[in-house]
């Protein structure tokens, strides 16, 4: 069930991807945008709009990207099954997107969709920490994340932050990442690192181009 899903992910990517080639869109909408970013987002210092939409295209194909990693993972482990249900709510962010995102169908809308479910993978994996002492993948999208806010835009950026919480409180609140085959998931990794699935899943290293620094105030940049 989950590769249907994802599947589904991907096809709306590409039609999105297609859809902003012509109608070129979310560039237009994101141009004025620039000067107001907050100034710790290195943008480059040419091309700053095209690096942003393939900044999004890119984080809207993580999410399938690392779904498909942690199905792999898991199933591996044959931990799946009580990972499954968690990892069916962050495809549906897609696929039936909550009433909160707008403008369906828009890359706008799938950036949207897109940070609703990082969240809440980052959530699960935040989860996961506290009580197992590691990961559930070695996933850190925190920098990215901060970009889509701020792409995104307070006070509505903050709306889906609350929705997230909201979402993980009731999946999670009375999940336990329990049993032997859990056990067994923990002391391994422990042990071994997560070189293996590093090298397997390249996209469960954060690869994004623009990047963050809170030391230097970005340079101008054109578009």
């Amino acid at each position: 069930m989950c590769q249907e899903r994802v599947a589904r992910i991907r096809g709306m990517v590409e039609y999105i991807r297609v859809n902003e080639e012509s109608s070129r869109s979310f560039r237009k909408a994101l141009e004025p945008r620039i000067p107001s970013l907050h100034k710790a987002i290195r943008l480059p210092d040419t091309g700053a709009v095209p690096a942003l939409i393939n900044f999004v295209v890119h984080y809207v194909e993580q999410v399938a990207d690392f779904v498909e990693a942690i199905t792999d993972i898991t199933h591996e482990a044959g931990i799946y099954e009580e990972i499954k249900p968690l990892l069916r709510i962050a495809c549906d962010y897609f696929l039936n997107p909550p009433g909160i995102v707008r403008n369906p169908g828009y890359i706008g809308a799938l950036l949207e969709e897109a940070y609703l479910a990082h969240r809440l993978l980052e959530e699960i994996n935040d989860r996961f920490i506290s009580q197992c002492g590691i990961p559930l993948a070695p996933l850190d999208m925190t920098r990215a994340n901060i970009i889509a806010h701020e792409l995104i835009g307070e006070p509505f950026a903050n709306e889906l932050d609350q929705a997230v919480l909201f979402s993980a409180e009731l999946l999670l609140d009375k999940h336990r990442f329990a049993g032997k085959q859990i056990q067994q998931y923990v002391q391994q990794h422990k042990r071994n690192g997560w070189d293996k699935e590093l090298s397997r899943w390249p996209c469960l290293t954060d690869s994004m181009d623009i990047d963050i620094s809170f030391s230097q105030p970005r340079a101008k940049v054109t578009h």
